[in-house]
């Protein structure tokens, strides 16, 4: 008998940001999976975090860019207050190019290793930092569930949603590795997708959305159109929730299916406000 799955768990998007290779915001990248633009391949721009105080800026690494830039991004489009939101933040890998370059001073003869690499080396350092630049003093989730990061990101935040009735802003995000440890994770370039999500519609709310599990081991998750942009949906999992913009994109209603932990799948109905 299979056992029987919680009920959907229900939530809001009131903003949305992204950052991935050829899509440096939400704006572009609304515009492209609506077939309004042509999807053009480009490394991930990762802008300066120019609110950070300069010492932490000097010491933020491309992941750290890369959450605060598509959180804030996520956060003007809703007009929320960063201050007052709990956040949840999901990657696979966190900060790849760090991760090889301690593994290199560790390998290497002289063994010393930075002070900053290691501050930074440690899973929940962009929670840290959005602390930092937002001023932020709510409750913070940090985890990490392999290639379904997303997908665990995406359940405790709608989770939090419905335990508090209070937004919550998820962060989804990885970079790649360099060196050597890229042959094992080959991730292509730094990408990222924040949702800031409420309990209730808003003047803001771009579509809502209700979750469930799927446990249908012959079903396939949501394929987008565009093939370059497919590509990096299976090979960066922050980009495993693409299907899921592209629905809000089109504006149309649609049931999404997203990779999670095999053989599970997240079921998305999403409906467009």
């Amino acid at each position: 008998m299979t056992a029987a799955h919680p009920a959907p768990l229900h939530a809001w998007i009131d903003g949305i940001g992204l950052i991935c290779p050829g899509l440096p915001s939400w704006q572009e990248g609304r515009a492209v999976l609506a077939g309004e633009t042509d999807y053009q391949l480009a490394a991930s721009v990762l802008p300066v975090p120019s609110i950070l105080p300069p010492a932490e800026r000097r010491r933020a690494s491309r992941i750290v860019k890369l959450s605060l830039a598509i959180g804030f991004e996520a956060v003007a489009n809703a007009a929320a207050d960063a201050s007052q939101l709990m956040t949840v933040f999901s990657s696979s890998s966190g900060d790849g190019q760090n991760c090889d370059a301690l593994c290199e001073a560790l390998a290497s003869d002289d063994r010393q290793v930075s002070p900053t690499r290691f501050t930074n080396s440690v899973h929940n350092t962009a929670a840290g930092f959005w602390g930092i630049a937002a001023g932020a003093t709510p409750a913070s989730q940090v985890l990490c569930a392999y290639d379904g990061s997303f997908g665990a990101g995406l359940l405790e935040a709608m989770a939090l949603v419905a335990q508090h009735q209070a937004p919550v802003l998820l962060f989804a995000y990885e970079a790649e590795y360099s060196g050597a440890l890229h042959l094992a994770r080959p991730l292509p370039d730094a990408a990222g997708i924040a949702l800031l999500l409420q309990a209730q519609p808003t003047a803001h709310s771009l579509a809502r959305i209700a979750v469930s599990l799927g446990d249908d081991a012959d079903a396939q998750a949501t394929r987008l159109a565009i093939p370059a942009l497919e590509t990096l949906r299976t090979a960066i999992p922050a980009l495993r929730g693409l299907p899921l913009l592209a629905a809000i994109a089109c504006q149309n209603p649609a049931t999404v299916l997203l990779d999670y932990l095999s053989p599970l799948q997240l079921q998305l109905d999403v409906q467009p406000c």
